[in-house]
C-alpha cells in the first residue's frame, strides 16, 4: 500500500523540490522507518489514516533506538515533507504534523580557522609535485569562494569566467549561482590548467571537470577530506579540520569584517538567511576584542 505513496513521494521530490539524490533517499529513508514502526505496532495505516497520536507514539519508539535528537528532528522533516505531498496529491485531507513538536536542538557553532590558519594549511602544500599545484587551486578556491565539498569536485572548466572574476557553481538541488573568486585563487586555478591538467588525459564524460585525478576522474570527496586531513597535520594544526571548515571560515571572515548577511547568504548558496545568520553568533571574542580596540569606555583603565 505504501509503496505506491513512496514512488510518487519520490518523484515529488526530484521534480518538483529538485532535492539532490542523496537528500531524497534521506526523505525515504524516513517515510520507510515510520512504516517499520507501523509494521511492528501492527496498525500499518493508511497516510491519511494517521493520527497526531500516531506520531508521537513513533517518536518514542525512534528514541529507544539511541537516534541522536538531530536525527530525530531531520526524520520529523522527512515526514512533514511526506505530508505537504499528500495535501498536494488530496492523499491526505488532514496533517498530523501541524502540532508535532520537534526535539529541541542546541545549535552548535562550526569549527573556525584564522586566516593565518588557512595560510599555514596551504604553505604545507609540496609544489613541487603536479598535485600539489592542483591542491593549491582547490584550497585557494574553496576558501576564495566559500564552496561546499560538492561543488569544488563538480566544479567545470566551462564555468569558470576568471577574466570577470566569477565561477559558476552547481549547488545543493542543481541550482546555480555566481560566486566571485579572489586573484590569487584564479591565478593558481590558470596555472593548473595550464601546467598540469593539460598533461592529464580526462576519461569519457570528465572532459570539462575541472579537478582531475591522476586517472583523468574527478576527484571524490574523500579524497579532498584525506588531503585536507594530511595538510593540517604537517600544519601542526590540532583542530578537526573539514572541507566545511574552510567553507565556515570564509563566510565568518566575511561577516566579522562587516559583509552584508545578504550578500553572504547569496555566496553561500544557503535558501534561508536564517542558515547564514549563525555566523553571527560566532565568535563573541572577536567582538569583544572589536570593543577594546574601538569602543573608549572599553580602553579605560581602573
Amino acid at each position: 500500500m505504501w509503496d505506491a505513496y513512496k514512488k510518487g513521494f519520490k518523484a515529488y521530490l526530484q521534480l518538483e523540490k529538485s532535492l539532490a539524490d542523496n537528500s531524497t533517499e534521506a526523505y525515504l529513508r524516513d517515510i520507510d522507518k515510520f512504516t517499520q514502526f507501523l509494521q511492528e505496532s501492527h496498525s500499518l495505516k493508511a497516510p491519511g489514516d494517521v493520527t497526531l497520536d500516531d506520531l508521537q507514539q513513533f517518536l518514542k519508539w525512534v528514541s529507544k533506538l539511541s537516534m541522536t535528537q538531530s536525527s530525530q528532528a531531520r526524520m520529523i522533516s522527512g515526514i512533514r515533507a511526506f505530508y505537504k505531498y499528500c495535501a498536494l496529491e488530496n492523499i491526505s485531507t488532514t496533517d498530523p504534523t501541524i502540532l508535532l513538536e520537534s526535539p529541541k536542538l542546541k545549535r552548535s557553532l562550526p569549527d573556525v580557522l584564522s586566516f593565518a590558519e588557512i595560510e599555514s594549511i596551504i604553505a604545507a602544500i609540496d609544489l613541487s609535485k603536479p598535485e600539489g599545484t592542483r591542491n593549491k587551486a582547490i584550497l585557494e578556491t574553496m576558501y576564495s569562494c566559500g564552496l561546499r565539498v560538492s561543488e569544488i569536485t563538480s566544479l567545470r572548466i566551462s564555468h569558470l569566467y576568471l577574466d570577470a572574476g566569477f565561477v559558476r557553481v552547481t549547488g545543493k538541488g542543481d541550482k546555480e549561482r555566481l560566486v566571485p573568486i579572489g586573484r590569487s585563487a584564479a591565478s593558481y586555478v590558470r596555472l593548473y590548467i595550464d601546467h598540469v591538467r593539460n598533461h592529464t588525459t580526462p576519461k569519457p564524460g570528465h572532459e570539462d571537470i575541472l579537478f582531475l585525478n591522476k586517472r583523468g576522474t574527478s576527484l571524490s570527496r574523500i579524497m579532498i577530506f584525506m588531503i585536507i586531513k594530511d595538510l593540517t597535520r604537517q600544519a601542526g594544526i590540532t583542530k578537526t579540520v573539514s572541507p566545511h571548515t574552510f567553507r565556515h571560515s570564509f563566510a565568518t571572515h566575511l561577516v566579522e569584517g562587516g559583509a552584508d548577511l545578504r550578500a553572504v547568504q547569496e555566496m553561500l548558496g544557503h535558501e534561508s538567511i536564517t542558515t547564514t545568520e549563525i555566523y553571527t553568533h560566532l565568535d563573541r571574542e572577536f567582538l569583544r576584542k572589536t570593543l577594546e580596540e574601538y569602543h573608549p569606555a572599553f580602553r579605560i583603565n581602573v
